[in-house]
């Protein structure tokens, strides 16, 4: 079967059908749908539709949970701890990043810490919420151990994602949005749907060898060797700790085992006009962008890039042009759409 491609508002819709027929409310499952359909008009594939049979899976084990109580358990003027109660994790930290938004616009600064999330999705997406409001913003991840540290052959720290967004003026906004990890784990799905192998130096098998097979990869490796691991393992510290939840001990050293999905995060928006005039730092980004833009590039490099520029480039045509999607993830879309009686898009039937 050869690549589909399916234009954004269609999917979206499709999606969000999806999402309500698992119990969620309309809301929620817009939410939910629209992160995941942007994360694909960005090219970030990997944490697009892909997933949404991955959800259904977690639904099922109890591990998202469609009738999540969130709630605010304890916070300041500039800082807040929510519970989110295994909710959808786009919908959760949505509402997170609104209050550190709503806390930067009074003090300057909103720093969120959210406990009990599921997954978030691509993480850029919330501190572009921020940017929408010209503010910085800022994200990151943990969850149980998928990462070996640096010197170890087995999981001990999570593959934690790091997201920071920025305001320009003419230009688009710095955004950078990576993992800890060579790859996510959501790259290694992505190889699984396209039938095609992972590059070396990804991931390791269940006994902790290199491996190129996507279907065999178990547990990631992170980039940088030991300062990756090292950044991971201090996110733990400021998030799964810091809520009172930590998720990477329960593994190393036994006893109670954590939920399936479970993830802690830490949501951040900064009001650049506590610091200096908007405008002008607007401005400014424009000209740091065009500095970084104007160096000559490496041999076999023909331009210099930016943090946001490849996606912002991939979201041009692909809202022109429709979101191309592999086999695997057609396939499982269907399967999904036949689970919960669901109508397939055109594009997307058989």
């Amino acid at each position: 079967m050869a690549e589909i491609r399916i234009d954004p508002g269609s999917l979206e819709q499709f999606v969000t059908a999806i999402f309500e027929k698992a119990g969620f409310t309309a809301e929620d499952a817009a939410t939910e749908a629209r992160v995941l359909v942007w994360a694909n008009v960005r090219g970030v594939d990997s944490h697009g539709v892909l997933r949404v049979h991955q959800y259904l899976a977690n639904i099922r084990r109890g591990g998202m949970n469609p009738h999540a109580q969130v709630r605010i358990e304890r916070e300041t003027p500039a800082v807040a701890l929510i519970e989110a109660d295994c909710a959808f994790g786009p919908v959760v930290t949505t509402y997170a990043m609104n209050v550190a938004i709503d806390k930067a616009r009074q003090v300057g600064i909103g720093w969120v810490v959210i406990r009990n999330t599921t997954h978030q999705g691509c993480m850029a997406y919330y501190p572009m919420l921020a940017v929408q409001q010209d503010m910085a913003g800022l994200a990151f991840v943990c969850s149980p151990p998928n990462m070996a540290p640096f010197g170890a052959k087995a999981a001990g720290v999570h593959n934690s994602p790091l997201a920071i967004a920025v305001p320009a003026g003419e230009r688009d906004p710095l955004v950078l949005d990576m993992a800890t990890s060579m790859a996510a784990f959501g790259k290694v799905n992505l190889a699984q749907d396209k039938g095609i192998p992972i590059p070396e130096g990804w991931a390791l098998d269940a006994e902790g060898k290199p491996t190129t097979d996507p279907n065999q990869a178990r547990i990631l490796l992170p980039f940088g060797g030991y300062k990756a691991s090292s950044l991971a393992l201090m996110f733990e510290t400021l998030s799964s700790v810091m809520a009172g939840n930590g998720l990477l001990t329960p593994t190393l050293l036994g006893g109670e085992k954590t939920r399936p999905g479970a993830q802690n995060s830490v949501v951040a928006a900064i009001n650049i006009a506590a610091f200096t005039d908007v405008d002008g730092y607007k401005a400014e980004i424009d000209r740091l962008i065009a500095g970084i833009k104007g160096l000559p590039p490496a041999d076999g490099f023909t331009e210099v890039l930016v943090p946001g520029e490849i996606e912002n480039r991939v979201q041009a045509e692909r809202t022109a042009n429709g979101i191309p999607l592999p086999e695997g993830t057609v396939l499982h879309l269907r399967q999904a759409a036949e689970e919960m009686g669901v109508e397939l898009p055109a594009p997307l039937r058989p």
